[in-house]
């Protein structure tokens, strides 16, 4: 799936720029924190459907990323993910991870729209959006 709105994408891009050394823990703790935010939003079903959904247009690209084997507990919730993503090199992680981030976040784009997921997603991650939506500051 495609992101359309050009700041959205922006903003992902920006949240998957590649650190080698803490890659996996940042992907692992933004994913926590998004699933907090918008399970307070969806319920936890609604947040399961859309994160699995992304994990099967993800798949076509990288088929070694698990399903989640959902556990209701928010700590454990990531363990397929850590465990797909470790299991690669720093560069298809990341690659993988940004893919599956850019996938939920179009799916959602195209059931709310453009605004109110980059709202929901700069929330979530604590982040303020610039008063023309041009860029995001940290």
């Amino acid at each position: 799936m495609q992101i359309h709105d050009l700041p959205l994408r922006q903003l992902i891009i920006e949240l998957t720029e590649p650190d080698a050394e803490k890659m996996l823990d940042t992907a692992i703790d933004r994913w926590q924190l998004i699933a907090a935010h918008m399970i307070s939003i969806l319920g936890e079903g609604g947040f399961n459907s859309l994160y699995e959904r992304s994990v099967i247009l993800t798949r076509s690209t990288f088929p070694w990323l698990l399903s989640s084997g959902w556990q209701p507990a928010t700590e454990q919730r990531f363990i397929a993910l850590r465990a797909s993503l470790e299991s690669q090199t720093t560069a298809l992680a990341s690659a993988a991870d940004g893919l599956l981030l850019a996938n939920f976040t179009a799916i959602l784009e195209s059931l709310i729209g453009a605004q109110l997921t980059t709202r929901i997603f700069l929330s979530a991650l604590g982040k303020n959006a610039s008063p023309d939506r041009k860029g995001v500051k940290k």
